[in-house]
């Protein structure tokens, strides 16, 4: 006669527990992570990688503005501080990885206008817009206050437009940290060259007198 086997009886407390501390390690891990992140952005190291960054960036719109006949505007500037940004974040955030991938596809969309308008140029046509009714508009007035301030917080940050609340935050904590550093960089560089060129001007030698006949 065959032994009888027994099915081992799995008991569901012991289970609920493990994943439980499942859980809360991948937890303790994630907040670690967060905490790691923006420490880093607290630091002098990071800061100074940064101002390297964004000088390098700044000298390039410079060169720019020089060899063409555009001029050198705010927009620019901050589009460059925020490519410098993401450069120094290394594309670890989804921010960052946002703010890298727009400027190509921003330049995608204009070079696909330009066809457009070129083509509606030789055929001598052009599309009529026509003012569409929005739907999304209307289900974010229906929306609870809470879910519109998520959604209005996933705008700001870049890239978290789609995402749910705890990648929001997570990226936005990041992201938070990260223009607080910027705006230490780009303080302490401001006055760095208004000290510089203050200094410049006072060692100006002073314009000599007219001669006396």
């Amino acid at each position: 006669m065959a032994p009888m086997v027994t099915n081992p009886v799995t008991n569901p407390n012991s289970d609920r527990s493990r994943r439980k501390k499942k859980k809360s390690m991948i937890k303790d891990i994630q907040t670690n992570h967060n905490q790691s992140q923006i420490t880093r952005w607290k630091s002098e190291a990071q800061q100074q990688i940064y101002s390297s960054k964004l000088l390098q960036a700044l000298s390039q719109i410079s060169i720019d503005a020089h060899s063409s006949s555009a001029p050198r505007d705010g927009r620019a500037v901050r589009e460059a501080a925020d490519r410098a940004l993401a450069v120094a974040a290394k594309g670890r955030t989804r921010w960052s990885r946002a703010i890298l991938t727009s400027r190509l596809k921003l330049k995608f969309r204009k070079q696909k206008r330009q066809r457009g308008s070129a083509v509606a140029a030789v055929t001598g046509c052009s599309r009529s817009k026509k003012p569409r009714f929005s739907v999304s508009k209307l289900k974010a007035k229906s929306l609870p206050a809470v879910q519109r301030k998520v959604k209005f917080l996933g705008r700001l940050v870049p890239g978290c437009r789609k995402q749910p609340l705890p990648v929001i935050l997570e990226e936005a904590t990041d992201y938070i940290a990260a223009l607080e550093m910027q705006v230490r960089a780009m303080t302490t560089l401001a006055e760095l060259l208004s000290g510089s060129r203050a200094t410049t001007s006072g060692s100006a030698p002073p314009p000599s007198p007219p001669n006396s006949q």
